[in-house]
């Protein structure tokens, strides 16, 4: 960001231009701009397909779901005052989606439920920043790296699929190209507009794409019903307790402290050197604000919830530098919550797949990069193994493991590469 210039004159205490006044404070903790604004929409490709594929193939009401999100991202812009980033659990989703059968609204819930209490413990406890040590810098730019290249590999996939929505709408070009043709274009346009103030990119994007899902189909078959959907609060059995642990969170805890606790916490000291409120953005506070969040969620059948790497490139890519652009979007989560319901859930289904990859797109590029700042061979090493292996498995914790463990190893045994 490029820096104030400030009139040698010192400007009365009233000023709210005044460096150290409550004003000028708060100007820097929170921005309400189109910039801003733009940075708040960059991680949408990342939490809408999951969350979009969840409350249509798990049966979850949209109220619920975007409710806890918009609530969630309002604590974060408050506690952080940074655009730390909230996403639905990755390999929860991803499981969620796959076994519908076995995973169904109870067991979502509950393992919110045991996610949420299970961070409180780690970070009440300290067991967070003792686990946060195994994540040396090879291993947090190796997971940095993966989750990167795992954005293009989706963003990519989303833009050349023939399906236009995710709905499963068909629209009025049934198995033709419009999804890829309408990618390159917003592709292009972003690439154009990446650093335009006077048009953020991020908003065009999103911008074209509903215009284009409207015109294209989009809205065929679907309701617009207002106001909140049902909801309700679950009740768990043992049986859906043990298939949440056993399925859902044994899979998703090394995926969250290495990337949604350590990593956030590097990136934040990466993209925001020096800024005074890192002192809040540290491993043990990102699981504080995630348990803090997933457990009262849980009771109520929402996704579970993190922060992530990915979904902090994301907004600060696109123009995100305050607290303020988590607080907007947490807002219109929580209008779409509360009053638009099924039709905000029916709208934001209009945004097509090709227009979500290009956001992946462009949030992988922003964290790939950041492995340059390692050093010694041994370090690439490491970094590009994890990468690797995180391509080529479906569980991204089993390449966090294999990478610590390589780390170690090389690290003791003094070897050379």
């Amino acid at each position: 960001m490029a820096q104030e210039t400030h009139s040698k004159t010192e400007a009365p205490a009233s000023s709210p231009e005044r460096p150290g006044s409550r004003a000028g404070k708060l100007l820097n903790d929170f921005r309400f701009d189109r910039v801003e604004l733009a940075g708040s929409f960059g991680d949408l490709g990342t939490l809408l397909p999951i969350v979009v594929g969840m409350i249509l193939i798990n049966k979850l009401s949209p109220t619920t779901v975007f409710l806890s999100f918009g609530m969630f991202y309002i604590i974060t812009a408050w506690y952080y005052k940074l655009p730390v980033p909230v996403q639905p659990l990755k390999a929860v989703g991803a499981i969620a989606i796959a076994f519908p059968g076995e995973i169904t609204e109870p067991v979502i819930g509950a393992a919110g439920v045991i996610f949420g209490g299970m961070l409180l413990l780690f970070s009440l406890t300290g067991i967070v920043d003792r686990l946060a040590k195994l994540f040396t810098p090879p291993v947090v730019r190796g997971i940095q790296l993966a989750l990167g290249l795992v954005f293009l590999r989706k963003g990519v996939e989303l833009i050349v699929t023939k399906n236009l929505f995710m709905s499963g709408v068909a629209g009025h070009f049934p198995d033709s190209n419009i999804n890829l043709i309408l990618g390159f274009v917003v592709f292009a346009l972003v690439l154009l507009l990446l650093d335009n103030k006077r048009v953020p990119a991020a908003i065009a994007a999103v911008g074209l794409g509903i215009a284009a899902g409207y015109l294209l189909g989009g809205l065929d078959g679907q309701i617009l019903a207002l106001g909140p959907t049902s909801v309700r609060i679950m009740s768990f059995s043992m049986h859906d307790l043990w298939t949440a642990f056993i399925m859902l969170i044994l899979p998703q805890i090394p995926l969250t402290i290495g990337n949604a606790c350590v990593g956030t916490a590097d990136t934040c000291s990466v993209l925001f050197p020096e800024d005074p409120k890192l002192a809040k953005a540290k491993a043990g506070s990102f699981a504080f604000t995630m348990g803090l969040a997933n457990l009262p969620a849980g009771f109520f059948g929402g996704v579970p919830m993190c922060h992530g790497t990915g979904g902090l490139a994301a907004h600060y890519r696109f123009g995100a530098r305050t607290g303020g652009a988590p607080l907007m979007i947490g807002a219109i989560f929580v209008v779409l919550a509360l009053v638009f319901g099924q039709a905000g859930f029916t709208f934001l289904t209009l945004i097509p797949n090709s227009v979500l990859g290009v956001l992946l797109i462009f949030a992988g590029l922003e964290l790939c990069p950041l492995v340059r700042s390692l050093k010694a061979n041994e370090e690439y090493f490491v970094a590009l193994l994890i990468s690797g292996i995180s391509l080529a498995v479906p569980n991204m914790a089993w390449a966090f493991g294999i990478g610590i463990l390589a780390d170690l190893f090389i690290r003791k045994a003094k070897i050379k590469i």
